[in-house]
């Protein structure tokens, strides 16, 4: 080789750019996207239920902590738990809620398994384990697979936060109830499917199921008459 010479650079694999779904523009742009792919069914959901919501939440630590309370109980008692995790830790960051009592954290309303729950996911944040803020950069599946291995966190809260905080176009909780029920009746199914076979259904509309899921949570509402993510707000996680 002569001095000149310098050796080949390895190529290294370019992380794939994903379109966050963060404002009403990026909504709009992905919807067009969906529709592409399967305009008959995304078109009738559409015509019935209108444009999709963002629904958009605070992203980072305090939008897990929102949705981790959410858990299992009505949206006014997530709320006023929320309220109470807010005022007593502010701000709320995970050094926070690791260097409260349990006394403290009982006293905002919070049950034991969402206690160490959050402990959980405050020693993975502190420990550099997980960094909330790329989950977004990945693929819907690994970044789920990512967060399910924080004790406590489930399935539904993985998507949601997926979803809802950092916007990522692809996320589907297909354990969710009324996602099930709205593709159920979108589809005139003779039953619901579970998330088994939701997830087979839903690969009709990958990589925009993000779109797709808030979409079918419309046509659910519009349907039911304004029963809109009821069943989202209380569904468990398994």
């Amino acid at each position: 080789m002569s001095k000149s010479a310098k050796p080949m650079a390895k190529s290294t694999p370019k992380r794939r750019h994903l379109h966050r779904i963060d404002c009403e523009d990026a909504l709009e742009q992905a919807f067009v996207q969906l529709k592409a792919l399967d305009p008959e069914l995304i078109g009738m959901m559409h015509d019935r239920a209108g444009p999709p919501p963002l629904r958009q939440r605070a992203p980072g630590f305090a939008g897990m902590v929102a949705i981790i309370v959410s858990q299992q109980v009505s949206v006014a008692s997530a709320r006023s738990i929320f309220a109470r995790v807010s005022a007593r830790f502010d701000p709320l960051e995970a050094s926070a809620i690791a260097d409260a009592s349990e006394a403290d954290l009982r006293q905002c309303g919070l049950s034991s398994p969402k206690i160490k729950c959050l402990r959980a996911l405050c020693d993975a944040i502190l420990h550099d384990k997980l960094d909330l803020a790329t989950l977004g950069d990945m693929e819907a599946d690994a970044a789920h697979d990512r967060l399910t291995q924080i004790k406590g966190i489930g399935p539904w809260t993985a998507h949601i936060f997926l979803l809802f905080c950092l916007g990522h176009p692809d996320a589907w909780p297909s354990g969710d109830l009324a996602l099930q029920e709205g593709v159920r009746m979108a589809l005139d199914l003779p039953e619901r499917p579970n998330a088994k076979a939701l997830e087979v259904i839903s690969q009709r509309w990958h990589p925009w199921r993000g779109v797709a899921a808030r979409l079918v949570w419309a046509y659910y509402g519009a349907v039911k008459s304004g029963t809109e993510f009821a069943a989202m707000a209380q569904a468990p996680d398994n």
